[in-house]
């Protein structure tokens, strides 16, 4: 299936290694409970990367949420960062999902869901959205949700990386894509995995400070910071002293 890469021209620098600090994109407050940063899809530069049609923080307020509404043709999954978010499917599915855990929602042709925050904390999530590959979309609508314990994890110097999409990961897929998940200690330093050669990558900051290095590069990283990385990009990403750096790496078909 064909799968467009959207992005603005202007923005986007057919270069190695780019960086983009999280003010780039859109941070939008659409109503009272809700805050989103659209750093792929929405009003984002970066409206689609390959098969990816968006990838989002969004933060909801205790006692809100996204009550029933439908999906068709999407993989969408879910990765939270903080506090709990409750899930309900016309397919039976139900139940929490806590900080830690993933979670995978094939739409099919067809799926009624709801997401709310049920607890008096607010509930942080980044949700990415896929176009559903041709060949599976015959396929029921269904869910899968995993435990942090479940997800396969590798030590490299001062970082923990774990397997969220394809690799060693337990989670089903109907998408071209890998995704990881890495976790640097404070004062921690790690090289930058690069895509393959057929890849190119999407990396987000979800959390804490550090620094992206290399012979002609030297940014300060934050929160939903954003990276795009051809296969022959080398660099090093830091965590500060005080907290962990943690990162989401998106391994997409080449869109750069």
């Amino acid at each position: 299936m064909f799968q467009p890469t959207v992005y603005d021209p202007a923005f986007v620098r057919r270069e190695d290694l780019q960086y983009f600090p999280a003010d780039s994109f859109p941070d939008v407050r659409p109503i009272h409970w809700l805050h989103s940063h659209f750093a792929v899809g929405g009003w984002s530069p970066l409206q689609r990367l390959s098969g990816m049609i968006t990838a989002h923080m969004t933060e909801i307020a205790p006692r809100n949420g996204f009550t029933w509404h439908p999906h068709r043709g999407l993989e969408i999954y879910t990765w939270v960062l903080e506090g709990t978010l409750y899930h309900e499917d016309t397919t039976g599915g139900r139940g929490d999902i806590h900080a830690g855990e993933f979670q995978r929602m094939f739409s099919g042709d067809w799926i009624e869901h709801q997401e709310l925050n049920r607890t008096d904390a607010p509930t942080r999530v980044i949700q990415i959205w896929f176009a559903a590959a041709a060949q599976y979309r015959h396929l029921s609508p269904h869910y899968q949700q995993l435990g942090k314990e479940a997800l396969p994890a590798r030590r490299q110097n001062g970082a923990t990386i774990y397997d969220l999409i394809d690799g060693e990961s337990p989670i089903d897929s109907h998408v071209n894509a890998r995704l990881t998940a890495t976790t640097i200690t404070p004062g921690g330093s790690v090289a930058l995995e690069p895509p393959r050669a057929d890849e190119d990558l999407f990396l987000y900051v979800t959390d804490g400070s550090g620094a992206l290095q290399n012979d002609r590069l030297n940014a300060n990283l934050g929160q939903y910071d954003v990276v795009l990385a051809r296969p022959d990009a080398h660099a090093y990403l830091s965590a500060g002293q005080e907290a962990p750096l943690h990162y989401l790496s998106f391994y997409l078909p080449s869109f750069l």
